[in-house]
């Protein structure tokens, strides 16, 4: 078989298998759809939290923009793996023994507002359609590449598979599809990595590869083969970094923080028997977590080191096919500005942004650009996306493969998109209707406003994949930096500090929310002629923003709080509760 069969056949497969899991753990309850019942076992969770964490961004971005930016790349590996460790220790375990459904019930249980449970909501909804962004457009480039199917209709079909796991089963649906989108995902990552590395490298094991030597005979090691083609290239050697130290900890920090506060990630580990269980599953999913983003580095090098090798210098008529199919659908682009023949690769922009090219190519094997070239010598256009999902073609790997990662790359963005897609609804439906505006809702009706809540948020996830704001990982970043600014501050402050109250954490989260959305909405949309260091605010930039948003909210919480009346004593009981340990009796492990 071709790949184009292979990868029908892998997909179809594997989107059978979820569906089938979503019909045989259909919720039949708001207990089942919110927190699968509350008896997933530690394992399962901790599969389940991986994939619902390593989301498109992990599997599809994350390496290509190692690939691209070098060291500077890094923050992103360091930012996603330090703020699970965050999560796990201080908020996973005390969140599970608060035992409510969603992080708004225990903002607002915990600020005793029905204000400060709305004031979540509303962060919680920005957040995560910021995030789902990021995931349908991974979703888009998936099927329109390895299925020749336009992005609308891939987007569509995608929904449609969210739709059946997401709103059929509920958290409990999801729990046991992702635990079969991680086996998928993880696998679809580490086979070609494994490949890739034997290839380059001679050694199967890509972390070791990565500072092996390359099996060229040249005695140069990975990254000191891939410094000496990227600077003879023009570009900046791959291991030196551009970014400044404040933006590197800002960006970082933002990340880390954000993960910690994201709530599809949170409600997670209410879904296990007891809190000993939660803090097992954090162990577990930070293992199944590690497989990937160790292996991520060497991916992202690979990539780079394949594509300049493959592509510079390259007489178009003999460029792989690969090449061709992406520059079909626009991710790949290239303008024969020397009318050589030859594909040039270097630094700067081929094109006054992203080029959008006719249908064929002219007998000459010029193609006609709507935007004109630029002065630079480059001659290529490349979207960071595309390099995990195309580093098999580059290899030259095998069809499997090649099919595999594409079925690997939906796995990764459909789990975290119904996890977010799931947390929208629930929160919808149980912190704005049962708890706030429909009191009296029995447990019938709110199953069904939950259900119609995911069906509304699938149409609006699914619009933003069509017509997405910015490649994957930057959407994302974007997502964890608004979390990081509203709801982690709120979060943290409502478990370790007794004193904090409900005037402090409304002003906290207000003031960190629109503080980091008005910046990142200066730069990338109001004045994006301006974003670049001279302007930013300290010199962070607006990836790295949701750091000051942060303090800023963790300041005004603190003053307003300590200038405000105090939280009532049953808060404070309760705070008391949380915080002690599991362990002390068993009573206290519910």
């Amino acid at each position: 078989m071709d790949a184009q069969s292979l990868t029908y056949l892998f997909v179809a497969l594997s989107f059978s298998l979820y569906i089938g899991i979503a019909i045989w753990s259909r919720a039949g309850s708001t207990n089942e759809f919110y927190v699968a019942g509350g008896g997933v076992h530690p394992i399962a969770n901790g599969m389940a939290t991986a994939a619902d964490w390593m989301s498109a961004a992990s599997f599809i971005s994350m390496a290509g923009i190692i690939a691209f930016m070098g060291y500077d790349g890094a923050v992103y590996l360091m930012g996603w793996t330090g703020g699970y460790v965050i999560l796990a220790l201080l908020l996973a375990p005390y969140l599970r023994k608060f035992g409510q459904f969603t992080v708004p019930d225990f903002i607002g249980t915990r600020y005793y507002s029905t204000t400060a449970r709305v004031v979540a909501v509303i962060c919680l909804i920005l957040i995560s359609f910021t995030y789902v962004a990021g995931q349908m457009r991974g979703v888009g480039i998936v099927f329109s590449q390895f299925l020749n199917i336009p992005i609308f209709w891939g987007v569509i079909v995608g929904m449609g598979i969210v739709f059946m796991y997401a709103v059929l089963g509920g958290m409990k649906g999801i729990t046991y599809t992702q635990v079969a989108q991680y086996c998928v995902l993880i696998f679809a990552y580490l086979v070609p990595a494994i490949f890739i590395s034997m290839l380059i490298t001679g050694i199967p094991v890509p972390q070791l590869g990565l500072g092996a030597e390359v099996a060229d005979g040249s005695g140069l090691s990975v990254l000191d083969k891939l410094d000496q083609t990227l600077t003879e290239l023009g570009f900046a050697a791959y291991t030196d970094g551009a970014k400044s130290t404040i933006d590197v900890f800002a960006i970082t920090m933002a990340l880390m923080i954000g993960t910690a506060g994201l709530p599809h990630v949170i409600v997670r580990f209410f879904t296990v028997p007891k809190v000993s269980d939660a803090r097992k599953s954090a162990g577990y999913a930070l293992i199944f977590i590690a497989l990937l983003y160790t292996t991520a580095p060497a991916v992202g090098a690979f990539a780079r080191l394949n594509f300049v090798d493959t592509v510079h210098n390259t007489q178009y008529t003999d460029v792989a096919s690969w090449f061709k199919s992406w520059e079909n659908i626009g991710l790949i682009g290239w303008e024969d500005k020397n009318q050589d023949g030859r594909i040039q690769y270097h630094p700067g922009a081929p094109f006054e942004g992203k080029p959008t090219f006719g249908p064929e190519r002219r007998a000459d094997g010029s193609r006609d650009v709507t935007n004109a070239p630029t002065a630079s010598d480059n001659e290529v256009y490349v979207d960071r996306d595309i390099m995990v999902l195309a580093n098999p073609e580059i290899a030259a790997l095998p069809d499997w493969v090649i099919a595999l990662v594409a079925a690997g790359s939906l796995a990764a963005a459909l789990s975290t998109a119904a996890g977010l897609l799931l947390v929208i609804s629930t929160s919808v439906s149980h912190d704005l209707m049962k708890k706030t505006f429909a009191k009296g809702l029995t447990d019938k009706q709110e199953l069904f406003y939950a259900r119609l809540a995911a069906v509304t948020a699938i149409g609006i996830a699914g619009y933003l994949g069509i017509d997405p704001p910015g490649f994957v990982a930057q959407v994302v970043a974007f997502a964890f930096g608004l979390a990081a600014a509203s709801l982690f501050p709120a979060i943290l402050l409502g478990i370790f500090d007794k004193r904090m109250n409900r005037e402090g954490a409304i002003v906290g989260m207000l003031a960190g929310l629109i503080f980091s959305i008005s910046y990142i909405a200066y730069f990338k949309f109001v004045a994006p002629e301006t974003n670049n260091a001279d302007y930013w605010l300290f010199g962070v930039s607006p990836e790295g923003i949701g750091t000051v948003g942060a303090v800023i909210n963790f300041a005004l919480a603190f003053v307003v709080s300590r200038l405000t009346a105090p939280a009532p004593p049953q808060v404070m009981a309760l705070v008391d509760n949380i915080r002690i340990p599991s362990g002390v009796s068993k009573a206290q492990d519910h």
